[in-house]
């Protein structure tokens, strides 16, 4: 699979700088941040969308293509690829740029899945925005 190379045209959902904190002894991003990361970026756009509490269910297909390391600008876009009554799927794709460059590079993907849920969280039509 070829790494793309030029992030999507949309703004992305979040965009945060790493720190030494979110790294292992070598300085490479642990990827559970990451995918934190991209699970806070797909929360917003699920909530948006169905106008409420939305929870995340399922993760497929989760690809990691590039480290990601201590400096780097994390760019995580979010997109609603499939809404059913009660569930939304959402690809995500975090891609990093470093510190002192404009080159980004796609790092990691997946495709999310969140159900609205009510007051009581259980889940819920989805009200589209």
């Amino acid at each position: 699979m070829t790494v793309e190379s030029t992030p999507p045209s949309t703004q992305p959902a979040i965009r945060v700088s790493t720190m030494p904190a979110d790294a292992n002894a070598y300085g490479d991003i642990f990827g559970g941040w990451l995918m934190g990361q991209m699970d806070l970026a797909a929360g917003l756009v699920a909530a948006r969308h169905s106008r409420g509490r939305a929870v995340t269910i399922a993760v497929e297909g989760m690809k990691f293509h590039a480290p990601v390391t201590v400096g780097d600008e994390v760019s995580v876009y979010a997109e609603i690829v499939k809404v059913g009554r009660t569930s939304m799927t959402i690809e995500v794709q975090a891609w990093r740029r470093a510190r002192h460059s404009e080159e980004s590079c796609l790092v990691t993907q997946a495709h999310f899945v969140f159900v609205a849920v009510d007051e009581h969280k259980r889940p819920r039509p989805v009200t589209e925005g």
